[in-house]
């Protein structure tokens, strides 16, 4: 049998490539073609992996940023022995319902680390996943936790504005155990990078703080080299790796036309002569899948030899004890009650945050440039420092988009529960990144506060109108709106015990009165929508409201029960999980009249699905404005008085 080199290993990846993409007339060749060398030497050689544990919680994590190349990650997976991906699973390479994907979707134990596609994004994961190592070794010891994470970018990445973001940050941090490759192909999809970008990527990335390497990125010995060197470097490591995209190709190499669209036959069949690839399509000689299937066999050992040194350390690893929260949740509600004081919904969040911290060590908190306002540090919290990973709050910086992408590596690194705050108007920035934690399914808590118009003199550039409505529109993401403390305890109770869903708290500037003030111990926020205030048995007015607005949609409804017009209301601050509940719960609600009126300081859009063709939604369609919060109030009208004006309109029709 003929010696297995690592130009064979290599060529195995680029024809699983090649292949998948010309099956399926679709996809990125050109990629995985050139970074084949680097990664045969990665996996065969340093990444600590065993693809029958791919859960094994010290792994060393790859993640493909650049994830239009998903074919060179599912041809990895594939001949390193993964039950995940089969050839068959190749073979429908961008199908419906095939886990090789177009771009690499997350699915836990797959060994997909992450979501990417969006560029930039794996690079925000991959510093997330190296934080969350370094927390955790500081925490539960070396023995436990000591790994890598390798990530892999292009130019693309590299460009995005969340890269720099990132990247500064991780160099900030000396983050020691991030190995970042640099796909330095000079191509993008319009053609040669130079069209856009003239970046001294050196001086760039020494001035975030990274160590970093040159390298001919299809040169064995010095892939070899460059890795070696950074197993002990002192912060993080960039591995700049010339490389030709599509790799192998006499008529597209180094082209853009390798980049995004099948090969072609004819010029799939060059590639073959020039490499000297003998093989039929999706063809893998038994000695070169043997000889891949060995370097997956490698990673049992290491796993044995971290079961030996971990020993009886791994029993400390805690969980969360779902009766302790419960009871935690209750005290904090029966305290609230017993204060009965006005309270902006940010300092409510901190209050219960105060308790959390101490009672869950997994959270880890942090802002982006604005803790004081967010009210996100909690009094026992620890800051987290470069080389110094003790603590458990990280200050992001004016860093709005990393933050959440770093968030999404910290909770898909596991055991870490990840909070952040920002105003809301920035969750534009953050958007990207709230989306895939959504699509990922991630337990991310991100604590939005200056939730509207109610944040007063800043003005419309910081006063959110649209933004509640766009993240209402994400799938498997609850938005939040609490009216007051106690709201806001149970929906903290909420974001913490949704595994699988990612949760928004939009929280006030300004105070507001306490509207629950006897404790039943049930967490009507649970419901989505439920009647807080009744002024009759028998009405002829429903009133929904969300946030600071119940408060005055309680005063109208007393207000227009003495001129013998009664009402409920109807506090509504989760519509996700209002849209769960059982249909007769929901027309019991909300069908009682016919009468109704929303009220919130946002976007109208999305209200006239609950309000009815006859109801009126009071809200704000245009932009704010700069002036005392109260003021503003009564310039859109969002008041009690208009909803009494309006209510009696619609009672007379």
């Amino acid at each position: 049998m003929k010696q297995v080199t690592h130009t064979d290993l290599a060529n195995a990846i680029r024809f699983l490539s090649i292949d998948a993409v010309q099956k399926a007339n679709s996809g990125h060749p050109g990629m995985p073609m050139g970074m084949a060398d680097v990664c045969t030497v990665l996996f065969r050689h340093f990444l600590k992996f065993d693809p029958s544990r791919p859960d094994w919680i010290n792994r060393d994590r790859f993640v493909l940023s650049a994830g239009h190349g998903s074919m060179l990650l599912y041809a990895l997976l594939h001949l390193t022995g993964y039950k995940s991906v089969s050839l068959d699973d190749i073979k429908n390479f961008r199908q419906l319902n095939s886990i090789c994907a177009g771009h690499p979707e997350y699915e836990k134990g797959t060994g997909i680390e992450t979501t990417t596609g969006p560029l930039g994004q794996g690079i925000a994961n991959a510093v997330g996943f190296a934080i969350s190592e370094e927390i955790l070794k500081s925490k539960k010891g070396k023995d436990i936790y000591n790994h890598k994470t390798y990530v892999v970018a292009g130019d693309g990445c590299l460009m995005e504005g969340i890269s720099h973001e990132a990247l500064s940050l991780a160099g900030h941090l000396k983050l020691k155990n991030l190995v970042m490759f640099f796909d330095n192909n000079s191509i993008s999809i319009d053609g040669p990078t130079s069209l856009a970008v003239s970046d001294n990527y050196k001086k760039r990335l020494e001035a975030y703080g990274w160590d970093y390497i040159d390298i001919n990125g299809h040169n064995e010995k010095q892939i070899f080299k460059a890795i070696k060197k950074c197993q002990n470097a002192k912060r993080p490591t960039v591995i700049a790796c010339k490389t030709t995209i599509g790799f192998g190709s006499p008529n597209k190499s180094g082209k853009s036309s390798a980049h995004g669209s099948p090969l072609g036959d004819e010029e799939i069949q060059l590639v073959r002569k020039k490499l000297k690839w003998k093989h039929e399509p999706f063809e893998i000689p038994k000695e070169i899948l043997q000889e891949w299937r060995s370097v997956g066999e490698n990673g049992k050992r290491e796993v044995k030899k971290w079961e030996k040194k971990a020993g009886s350390k791994l029993k400390k690893i805690t969980h969360k004890n779902s009766q302790k929260l419960t009871k935690l949740f209750a005290d904090a509600k029966n305290m609230a009650i017993k204060e009965s004081k006005p309270m902006a919904t940010r300092k409510s969040s901190e209050d219960i945050l105060n308790l959390l911290t101490v009672h869950i060590p997994e959270l880890i908190g942090g802002s982006a440039d604005l803790a004081g306002s967010n009210n996100t540090k909690t009094k026992s919290q620890k800051i987290i420092k470069p080389g110094n990973f003790a603590g458990s709050y990280i200050h992001y910086g004016v860093r709005e988009h990393a933050m959440c992408g770093i968030m999404n590596g910290i909770a898909l690194h596991g055991e870490l529960i990840p909070y952040g705050g920002t105003f809301l108007i920035f969750s534009d920035y953050c958007k990207p990144s709230i989306r895939l934690s959504a699509l990922m399914k991630q337990r991310v808590v991100y604590v939005m506060t200056h939730d509207s118009i109610g944040l007063g003199e800043d003005g419309p550039t910081h006063q959110p109108v649209e933004q509640i409505a766009g993240l209402r529109a994400i799938p498997n993401l609850n938005v939040f709106r609490p009216a007051d403390t106690i709201e806001t305890i149970e929906c903290w109770d909420l974001a913490l015990r949704q595994t699988n869903t990612p949760s928004v708290l939009s929280l006030t500037r300004q105070n507001l009165k306490l509207l629950r003030t006897n404790n039943d111990q049930i967490n009507k926020c649970s419901y989505g929508a439920y009647e807080i205030y009744r002024s009759n048995p028998e009405i002829n007015l429903t009133i929904i409201a969300t946030g600071s607005e119940v408060e005055i949609a309680v005063e109208a409804s007393q207000q227009l029960a003495k001129e013998n017009i009664h009402s409920k209301v109807i506090s509504m601050p989760c519509q996700e999980l209002f849209e769960q509940q059982e249909s007769s719960y929901k027309k019991n609600l909300l069908e009682e009249t016919t009468a109704k009126i929303s009220i919130e300081a946002a976007s109208t859009m999305g209200w006239k699905k609950y309000t009815g063709n006859q109801g009126v939604e009071l809200g704000i369609d245009t932009f704010g404005k700069s002036a005392p919060y109260k003021k503003i109030y009564e310039h859109f009208k969002l008041t009690s008085n208009n909803i009494i004006q309006q209510a009696k309109k619609i009672i007379q029709k």
